[in-house]
């Protein structure tokens, strides 16, 4: 059984959730602070992860980069905060989704089911290639089993695991032309609610992310088309 935490200061809502997510079979902890989901999250290891913005305590935004040290769960944000600019924080920071309150309770398990189905599915060419989820070209190394990146021989710490899963998207299909939605649909899970917009905002942090003196491959824009990871 699934296990989901749910993040929110508002126990209305919580209840709310907790009625339809066990109505799908999930199970589900709560806690209604940024410290205590960050507490519980450690003691419960759930298998995604509901988080709330504006909570006492410490905001989600502060939640979500700590979870982030330890965990690489799927993180779906839940706030009120609609604009572009909070979306893009939210995914910056390490969050792999975002819904807006008001909310259709339907939509929130929409969007749970992708994500764990994503997770727990790996594509045929993925497995294909590499059996153990490492590669390394010139310069570069990813395990997507530890989530380590290596540049130059040292540890990059910074990314977050959607810009690791992008990377290595990239990295074991090298020289190959994919569009946005494709993308999208590699990465993010082809029921992900999230706009393109979501896949350039990940690309650009990973290139500042991985800046470096080698020429022998890039992270390229194709014009009118997407992107590729070339090696030259």
């Amino acid at each position: 059984m699934k296990k989901i935490l749910v993040v929110d200061d508002d126990k209305n809502i919580c209840e709310l959730l907790d009625i339809y997510l066990k109505s799908e079979g999930y199970e589900t902890v709560f806690a209604y602070d940024g410290s205590e989901a960050v507490t519980t999250a450690k003691k419960e290891n759930p298998d995604l992860i509901i988080l709330d913005v504006m909570m006492p305590v410490i905001n989600g935004w502060e939640a979500c980069k700590l979870l982030r040290n330890f965990t690489s769960v799927p993180i779906i944000m839940l706030t009120a905060l609609d604009t572009l600019e909070n979306k893009i924080q939210g995914l910056n920071i390490g969050a792999d989704d975002y819904i807006v309150k008001p909310f259709e309770p339907t939509e929130v398990l929409a969007r749970i089911n992708a994500h764990l189905r994503r997770e727990e599915v790996k594509t045929p060419k993925e497995e294909e290639k590499n059996d153990s989820q490492e590669i390394e070209i010139d310069n570069l190394k990813i395990n997507l089993d530890t989530y380590e990146v290596t540049l130059d021989g040292k540890q990059i710490t910074d990314l977050k695991p959607k810009e690791i899963q992008l990377l290595y998207f990239f990295m074991t299909n090298k020289n190959q032309v994919f569009s946005r939605e494709q993308l999208l649909d590699k990465v993010w899970g082809y029921e992900y609610f999230g706009g393109t917009r979501t896949v350039d905002v990940h690309i650009k942090s990973v290139r500042e992310k991985l800046a470096s003196s080698n020429n022998k491959w890039e992270i390229k824009t194709i014009w009118n088309v997407g992107y590729k990871f070339e090696v030259k």
